[in-house]
């Protein structure tokens, strides 16, 4: 009897980032993606969020492979932090997504432990029981794929992240025949990407974004900055060939900015006009209407080249009447607040700011409700997994499939850690395995959990107090304090007469009769309760409250 395939979600279902989805048959793993997402305001001193991988560094020796789509972060970001605990798995990617992924994994001084292997779409490879092969799609970075896998269950399908792009930028639109054959392969399951499902009609092309810039860079009086994402190549591609046509010079800034250009040029992905890339220093030598910089910071960054222009911290540019800024990017949920400070910065300094609120300066990479459909209808799966959308996208997509002929048990809508099991007629959600968010704060990865966080939260909303008191060890009895010590609590009243009440609560649940010691730990949850409810009668607040208790 054939085992049934197993599929499960470790990221990228009811959000949008941290893509990473397991596929299990029998003793064999693969794994698609490996990406992180950015933290949601609330999630203070966070700075990335990975991947709960927990089921896999128990089962690393039978990792087989991981296969990235593509390169943005979102599905290369974790790599580095993740990989040498699966066991450093080869990994398949195409030729511009294992540049993006050298870069990283430099840093992170894994280069030399890792294995790299080439994605061709027209070839297939095998690993263990697993036949893979790739197909074309046309999305905001160049050199993306979507997967085919093949298994004794069945064929199993990952859209990747995609739209149908006919004049995309590098000139590779989404391969229609390779999903039109698959719809005469009897695909057990298709894993669609959702995000866009929002938009009705066909999602622009990149060409779009080109016309965008003729304009702006014909009209712009000074110097223009434009801002994108590091891994945008097409979108870099796209600045120089406007720059080259009115004849500026551009000089490209910004560490991870530099690196990918480099990296793309010596690949051969970006083409560089004659004579159009400068050093930065001898374009802001040159007349402003002759200047373009490209730079890191389209989604508000604290140390992106462009928040450091807006907070004057840059010393090399300051912001000038006639500078033109465009933000060649779409807000990543959780940055709009980092953005909108960028950009209302930019507005005072005198530039004239563009961005995707005012003008088409960017287009998503992503299918819109029609190339959905037209997808579905091709690739013709016994059953579909909408992904890479948070939970109301997914939804969506089940209400478009049903309108399409879908019955509601052909449509699963899984949670991170979801198993879904798949074998021909047969799509059922089984189980659940471990899952959550590993957070990365500064340098350390999974230390910091949701408890933390959740202090993080309360001490920026309501303050802190603590109080210190001493104690006789023989007796139990006060003899200092207390003293109450507070920062970011305001009780609201301009006397003292609060902090003496409060000092007489404490009297109040620390006294007691007899010579025998109270048990401190019970002393130390007596004062956190009672002053917790006193300060809430008298502000309506919650201070964190640590309690000092020293014994004399």
């Amino acid at each position: 009897m054939k085992q049934r395939l197993r599929v499960i979600p470790l990221g990228g279902v009811s959000e949008v980032g941290r893509n990473m989805w397991m596929i299990e048959y029998d003793e064999d793993i693969l794994l698609i993606d490996c990406g992180l997402m950015f933290p949601e305001n609330d999630m203070l001193g966070v700075d990335l969020i990975l991947p709960d991988i927990s089921y896999l560094r128990e089962n690393k020796e039978r990792i087989r492979a991981i296969v990235i789509t593509h390169g943005h972060e979102d599905h290369i970001g974790a790599l580095p932090y993740l990989l040498a605990d699966m066991g450093s798995p080869p990994i398949y990617a195409t030729r511009l997504t294992q540049g993006l992924i050298s870069v990283k994994l430099k840093e992170a001084g894994l280069h030399r432990t890792s294995e790299m292997r080439d994605i061709v779409p027209e070839e297939d490879v095998r690993e263990g029981p697993f036949r893979i092969e790739f197909y074309r799609v046309a999305h905001s970075i160049p050199d993306g794929v979507g997967v085919i896998v093949g298994t004794p269950a069945g064929l199993l399908v990952h859209s990747g992240d995609f739209k149908l792009d006919y004049t995309p930028v590098d000139g590779r639109p989404t391969d229609m025949s390779k999903l039109s054959e698959l719809g005469q392969r009897n695909v057990l399951a298709f894993l669609c990407d959702c995000v866009r499902i929002e938009s009705p009609g066909y999602t622009p092309s990149e060409k779009v974004v080109g016309e965008a810039f003729d304009n702006f860079f014909a009209q712009a009086p000074g110097r223009v900055i434009i801002a994108t994402f590091a891994s945008n190549i097409s979108r870099v591609q796209q600045v120089l060939d406007t720059a080259y046509r009115y004849y500026r010079k551009v000089a490209v800034v910004g560490r991870s900015m530099e690196n990918n250009v480099r990296m793309a040029q010596e690949l051969g992905y970006l083409d560089l006009p004659e004579d159009t890339v400068m050093r930065l220093p001898e374009v802001l030598r040159l007349p402003p209407e002759e200047a373009v910089i490209l730079c890191t910071g389209s989604q508000g960054e604290p140390m992106s080249v462009l928040s450091r222009i807006a907070n004057q911290d840059y010393s090399p540019i300051r912001i000038r009447q006639g500078d033109t800024v465009i933000f060649s990017a779409s807000p990543i949920p959780g940055n709009e607040e980092s953005i909108h400070r960028v950009i209302n910065s930019l507005f005072q300094q005198g530039a004239d700011v563009i961005y995707s609120a005012l003008t088409r300066v960017h287009v998503s990479g992503h299918a819109s409700e029609e190339e959905l459909k037209l997808v579905l209808s091709l690739v013709k799966p016994q059953f579909v997994v909408p992904i890479h959308g948070d939970y109301r996208h997914m939804a969506l997509f089940r209400k478009l499939a049903r309108s399409m002929g879908f019955q509601d048990e052909q449509i699963l809508l899984p949670e991170n850690g979801t198993v879904m099991e798949f074998s021909q007629n047969y799509g059922k959600i089984t189980g659940k395995i471990s899952s959550g968010n590993i957070f990365v704060d500064g340098l350390t990865v999974g230390e910091v959990g949701h408890v933390v966080v959740r202090d993080r939260q309360l001490l920026a909303r309501d303050g802190i107090l603590m109080v210190v008191v001493a104690v006789d060890r023989r007796t139990g009895k006060v003899v200092a304090g207390p003293d109450l010590l507070s920062r970011g609590f305001v009780h609201g009243q301009p006397d003292e007469d609060i902090w003496d009440e409060a000092r007489d609560v404490v009297l109040k649940a620390l006294h007691h009769d007899g010579d025998t010691p109270s048990d401190w730990t019970f002393a130390n949850r007596k004062i956190k309760d009672t002053l917790g409810k006193f300060f809430y009668r008298k502000s309506r607040r919650r201070p964190m409250i640590l309690p000092l208790v020293m014994e004399v």
